[in-house]
């Protein structure tokens, strides 16, 4: 008797629908570009406003994360780090971004690939975090007042609001008048 080889088809699907979810973002991304965002901002004109079904932070797919202001204007980090030990997580500001890296300790990125092991189903991986770079704008968020907290694998990140935004009005430039030259 031959035997059978099945199908993984959770795995099909999730791989399908991850592309679908791609390719929505992007097909969305290009056609706001053009559209003007498909939402109206003041004066009933087309603008960008926050839409939670948009990623303002692209760029980054590891760790998983969510990004979202809280009823108080405070701007949070959540950040899934299962298996990261808070001593080897790295937070700090740098003008007007916040800079994020991690590192998995030794033992544990030896372990994940043992010998003679046939992964059945493999999605947990445990790898290291670079440096990664958060717009929190310095003259709108209190960055000497956050808080970082790490639980259950958790790293939540609150930035609050500053009390008042700095009032920075720019740089006057003053437009001289040049005579012109004779011959």
């Amino acid at each position: 008797m031959k035997p059978r080889t099945y199908l993984d088809l959770g795995t099909i699907f999730d791989e399908l629908f991850n592309a679908a979810d791609e390719f929505r973002s992007e097909f969305h991304k290009s056609f706001n570009e053009f559209s003007g965002g498909g939402c109206t901002g003041r004066e009933g004109r087309p603008g960008r406003y926050f839409n939670e079904h948009t990623d303002y932070y692209p760029g980054f797919s590891y760790p998983p994360m969510n990004v979202f202001l809280a009823g108080d204007k405070s701007l949070i980090f959540e950040f899934a780090l299962a298996g990261f030990d808070e001593k080897n997580i790295d937070l700090s500001f740098q003008g007007d971004y916040m800079l994020f890296s991690a590192r998995i300790e030794h033992e544990r990125a030896e372990q994940e690939s043992p010998e003679h092991v046939h992964y059945l189903k493999r999605r947990l991986k445990f790898k290291d975090i670079d440096i990664q770079k958060y717009y929190v704008p310095l003259d709108k968020y209190a960055q000497e007042d956050v808080k970082a907290v790490f639980k259950n694998g958790i790293l939540r990140v609150t930035i609050p609001p500053k009390l008042e935004p700095d009032q920075n009005n720019g740089v006057k430039i003053e437009i001289l008048t040049e005579a012109p030259e004779t011959h």
